[in-house]
């Protein structure tokens, strides 16, 4: 079973809290916190426009069905693709001219917000050496009744042999934006222990993600995210997303990636 701890923990920053260095996000990267959350970054009428015009795009969703759940999202998430990576970039190409068509530009404006936050120099798309731009966020919709099982996200291990630019990173984090709160239900449950390779014994064949033995007397700090809230985990740690009631619990999503050395530049990618 799952224990708690006091120092496995959530680390709040106000938006008009002074601008830091990225320690925090070094502190993330090595399992120093479960959840780093930035709250009031996003003033309530933007967010209202940025909701309504995501909720205009529903009918353009596509889920895939695994054994063990399903993943609605608008837009392509690498990890779907990673088995024939050059069909993702012609899929996040049209997602990105369907949201600009949509006048939906979130991610652009989380992604300055967390440059002002923790100082960075660059934080954009990531791209191939021969231009090819990744998608910069996924938006993912989980409905009542849904849930997303435990998992862990690692785009150096997935991506490794396929020549893939993003396989080269030395650090991975993700960025969570709730555009929608559901009723109840759907916290994220994100436990203190990375992947690491034995582990692979306990991956579901054809599902998503791993056996929760893995995660047996692991530390587990519990989040549940409201509107507007901006949050920031170490995706490569073990975590999941309890079952969903009620209103749809809409976020929008996308991963950091840091090259090993100062953390001034970081890329984006969905």
């Amino acid at each position: 079973m799952p224990i708690t701890t006091t120092d496995w923990d959530l680390v709040t920053v106000t938006a008009d809290a002074p601008p830091r260095d990225p320690g925090l996000l070094r502190a993330l990267i090595a399992g120093d916190h479960a959840v780093v959350l930035l709250r009031g970054l996003l003033p309530a009428p933007l967010l209202d426009t940025e909701r309504s015009r995501v909720n205009a795009l529903f009918s353009q969703a596509s889920t895939t069905r695994y054994t063990n759940g399903t993943l609605t999202t608008i837009g392509p998430y690498l990890a779907k693709y990673l088995a024939n990576a050059a069909d993702y970039f012609p899929a996040a190409d049209a997602a990105t001219e369907m949201l600009q068509s949509a006048s939906f530009d979130l991610a652009a404006r989380v992604r300055a917000e967390l440059c002002r936050c923790f100082g960075l120099a660059s934080l954009g798309p990531a791209r191939e050496p021969d231009g090819r731009r990744y998608g910069d966020s996924v938006v993912r919709i989980h409905a009542d009744g849904v849930s997303n099982p435990l998992h862990n996200d690692n785009i150096m291990r997935d991506a490794a042999g396929t020549g893939l630019a993003l396989s080269h990173l030395a650090h991975q984090l993700s960025c969570i934006v709730c555009i929608q709160e559901c009723d109840s239900g759907g916290e994220l449950a994100i436990y203190r222990k990375p992947w690491a390779g034995p582990d692979e014994e306990f991956k579901i064949p054809g599902g998503l993600g791993y056996d929760k033995q893995v995660v047996a007397d692991t530390p587990c700090y519990t989040f549940r995210p409201q509107t507007g809230d901006v949050y920031l985990i170490n995706p490569t740690y073990y975590h999941e997303i309890g079952e969903v009631a009620g209103a749809p619990r809409t976020t929008l999503g996308f991963f950091i990636g840091f090259g090993d050395g100062p953390m001034a530049d970081a890329v984006v990618w969905g």
